[in-house]
């Protein structure tokens, strides 16, 4: 398997799957996407943006936040809930952004399967409708999110 290269299909009309395969086991991938700490060094697009709020509630039932600040000093935020909560595994989660840019509510399952020392995270997307499943393929999420998986394999490789 190849580290750095995002793949995105549309298997359905709702729905968007991300795949990346990242040079570590799952157990520290995972560390990275439920610390809040160390989502603050990666989860932030392209450059000039910062994640001024971080709260990540790790248990199914739990809640998070996130606020996205970009070089204009511009807020972006999204709000969850955590419906599944699988340590190593899998993460299921509600997200809504506050601007409503993704046409509502989405859920997100996040699968983690490791070989041979490397973890391949799965990102499946459903969002509540073809409209806005399209709208979030055109808003040009996936470039923001290979960014921010660059920087998760540099911090990946620091905590090694």
């Amino acid at each position: 398997m190849n580290t750095g290269k995002l793949t995105v299909t549309t298997p359905s009309d709702r729905e968007i799957v991300v795949t990346r395969v990242l040079n570590a086991p799952k157990k520290m991938v995972f560390q990275c996407l439920t610390t809040p700490k160390l989502l603050q060094r990666w989860m932030l697009g392209p450059p000039g943006w910062t994640m001024p709020v971080c709260e990540f509630e790790a248990k199914a039932g739990g809640m998070f936040r996130y606020v996205w600040r970009n070089a204009d000093g511009v807020d972006m935020g999204m709000s969850g809930t955590i419906v599944e909560f699988s340590p190593y595994d899998r993460i299921v989660h509600t997200e809504t952004f506050d601007a409503d840019t993704s046409g509502g509510r989405t859920e997100v399952t996040s699968d983690f399967i490791e070989a041979n020392g490397q973890t391949t995270l799965a990102m499946t997307i459903v969002y509540g409708s073809k409209e806005a499943r399209d709208g979030a393929m055109a808003s040009g999420m996936t470039g923001g999110m290979e960014m921010g998986y660059e920087r998760l394999d540099a911090l990946l490789g620091e905590l090694a």
